[in-house]
């Protein structure tokens, strides 16, 4: 057997695969509602895994490489984008990921949202690890969608480690929010990996691979956040409100209602008869006043016919 062969032996051959979106959420969490108040470090992530890699396949992370990292999320039009305040930041992210020679994938966002981009992850996944014979793909997701991936990976040899993360933390406006990665896809995959509960993990507060998972203070731009809304309006909750949507998040927004003081908060189970996805800022909208635990919310919200 020749050196190169013998070489090729002991490599661990790395395929890293981001839900573009699901790491923006967990970047912002770790940004804007845990004590680390930092985004999350590509290179400080890449070394991690590059060592939870060797450990679990018994190597030396001198042996274990990177040969392929890809990104896939929808992109919004470099206008809107410039329109939301959001074209420089995303630029400067996108910067980032070339550094990092990761590669990028994106579907413009419509009307109908980013239809599609779960399917071109799991297609270009799959026929990647065909064609370049990872030992290893790592998935930092948390879409149960994703486990016919999963499986497909096994039948080829693949083994699939998952970056997973559950929190809950507090919303904008005082509501209480969650996230959990799909148990079926934590069960399914071979090395399963809770980041949530290793970077809080005291025993890991002066590891270095944990510390360098963040970026330095000092190097985050930080973008004012919405105030919450204080107060409910003088008339009856069961009344009919006329408003347009003023700002889209993940999951929740706010409305804005020329007869009521400060924007009103929804979030995408108060939508009556519309998907989120299909919501657009600047939409006209029709809605009801109720409450949650935290403070006042818009309920039963259609469009304004």
């Amino acid at each position: 057997m020749n050196s190169v062969s013998t070489m090729d032996q002991k490599l661990t051959r790395i395929g890293v695969f981001y839900d573009g979106n699901f790491f923006l959420h967990v970047s912002n969490y770790y940004l804007y509602h845990h004590e680390r108040n930092s985004r999350i470090s590509i290179d400080g992530l890449h070394t991690f895994i590059k060592n939870k890699v060797a450990e679990s396949e018994g190597t030396d992370p001198r042996h274990c490489t990177i040969v392929d990292a890809h990104y896939f999320r929808g992109r919004l039009p470099s206008k809107i984008a410039e329109e939301r305040n959001r074209l420089l930041g995303e630029r400067v992210f996108e910067d980032i990921l070339l550094r990092q020679n990761i590669t990028t994938h994106y579907l413009p966002v419509t009307s109908a949202g980013e239809k599609g981009i779960d399917v071109w992850l799991a297609l270009e996944t799959y026929e990647l690890a065909v064609y370049k014979q990872f030992n290893v793909v790592v998935l930092i997701a948390g879409d149960g969608d994703f486990l016919p991936l999963v499986r497909k990976l096994h039948t080829l040899g693949t083994r699939v480690m998952l970056l997973a993360w559950d929190f809950k933390y507090v919303g904008e406006n005082g509501e209480d929010r969650e996230t959990k990665t799909a148990q079926v896809l934590l069960h399914e995959v071979i090395y399963p990996v809770m980041m949530s509960n290793v970077i809080d993990e005291p025993a890991n507060s002066a590891n270095p691979l944990i510390q360098n998972l963040f970026l330095p203070a000092s190097t985050l731009p930080r973008a004012p956040r919405p105030a919450p809304v204080e107060r409910l309006p003088s008339e009856d909750s069961g009344s009919l409100y006329e408003g347009t949507v003023k700002k889209l998040k993940e999951g929740y927004g706010f409305i804005q209602a020329p007869q009521i003081e400060g924007d009103i908060f929804f979030f995408q189970g108060d939508l009556l008869d519309i998907d989120f996805s299909d919501l657009q800022e600047g939409d006209e909208v029709e809605f009801k006043m109720g409450t949650n635990s935290k403070g006042i919310t818009a309920k039963e919200i259609k469009f304004r016919e």
